[in-house]
């Protein structure tokens, strides 16, 4: 990557965002959100947001999935 894109990408605000399977990524913050995605509420770099992610997305699996195998581990 070149100077110019590394200082580019540093200067970059993100936020943090998810969608309703609670699956996490990252979206520049001075455009409008895609469909189905909502700010978690966090902006900064990309490396801040990121580490925002690993401490909030501990369990990859998508939530429909999580509700499913904990409905049948229940019955």
């Amino acid at each position: 990557m070149s100077e110019q894109q590394n200082e580019t990408q540093r200067d970059t605000v993100y936020r943090v965002v998810l969608n309703d399977e609670e699956q996490y990524s990252i979206w520049w913050a001075d455009r409008d959100l895609p469909a189905g995605w909502h700010a978690e509420g966090t902006e900064g770099t990309r490396e801040e947001c990121l580490s925002k992610i690993t401490e909030l997305w501990t369990d990859l699996r998508p939530a429909s999935l999580r509700r499913r195998m904990s409905a049948g581990s229940a019955a």
